[in-house]
């Protein structure tokens, strides 16, 4: 018999593994490392994002309340500074010769104080000053004058005939004219010069019409109701709220001229 080993042949080794190749390892762990750096920068850019965002919200929040609350705080204490000096002024003067009812309406320079606004039933009170300029009038929260210089010129409360035309912010910077749309007709509207107090009444209320309508301020304001020459006071704002696009009108007819040394008029004592 044969010298061989028993068993048949000794099984063949099996082939290792191959290793993979350094290339294709770095290749995929670079491919790892852009496809995070993609992720990362996905994320940092909607970070970016979401941070304008906000901060524009905030600045325009910020906007909002210096619009409707700081504007309005500012102005109300302009405002009523300027008609304590007003009185406090004629209280020294003592309404002689020299008092503004001697005065021509062109007389008074742009945004100077001359009278002083009360709408009792809304717990108003703002001085009035000479022309209806947003810059150096209105935004200070006062009512304003139409004049000849603003190219509507009306009269003043001491003239024998004519419209007193006023006007002010129904929002924003004082709002003073805000709620005119709740007088009704018989409410009083006063204005206090600084010999005298004119009590008008309101008689009427025109809800929405252009800016460009002044007939509104006419002498004789048909609109309003009125035929006949007469004292009356308009008082003019704009509509709907937060727009200019028109106006609200208001009008009154005078009822009642009591001196100052009389003391106050009915209507601001009640």
């Amino acid at each position: 018999r044969g010298g061989g080993r028993r068993g048949g042949a000794a099984p063949a080794e099996q082939p290792a593994e191959p290793e993979i190749t350094g290339g294709r390892a770095a290749r995929r762990k670079a491919a790892k490392a852009a496809a995070k750096a993609a992720r990362q920068t996905g994320t940092a850019i909607s970070n970016v994002i979401g941070e304008l965002f906000i901060t524009t919200g905030v600045l325009l929040l910020l906007f909002v309340v210096y619009q409707l609350w700081w504007t309005n705080v500012e102005a109300r204490a302009h405002a009523n500074g300027q008609a304590n000096e007003l009185q406090e002024r004629w209280e020294e003067s003592g309404g002689g010769e020299e008092s503004e009812e001697n005065r021509d309406p062109g007389v008074f320079s742009a945004g100077e104080g001359f009278a002083i606004l009360y709408l009792p039933t809304l717990d108003v009170r703002v001085p009035v000053a000479e022309s209806v300029d947003p810059g150096s009038v209105l935004d200070n929260g006062m009512v304003g004058h139409y004049t000849e210089e603003d190219g509507l010129p009306t009269a003043m409360p001491w003239d024998e005939e004519g419209n007193v035309g006023l006007a002010g912010h129904r929002n924003t910077h004082g709002e003073p004219f805000r709620y005119i749309n709740n007088l009704e007709p018989g409410d009083p509207i006063v204005i206090e010069t600084e010999s005298t107090y004119y009590t008008y009444e309101m008689r009427s209320r025109l809800d929405s019409t252009s800016p460009s309508n002044t007939a509104v301020l006419d002498p004789i304001p048909e609109q309003g109701g009125f035929t006949d020459p007469g004292r009356y006071v308009t008082l003019t704002t704009c509509t709907p709220e937060f727009t200019s696009t028109y106006r609200l009108i208001v009008w009154g007819e005078l009822a009642e001229e009591r001196p100052r040394a009389e003391g106050m008029p009915d209507a601001l004592v009640n």
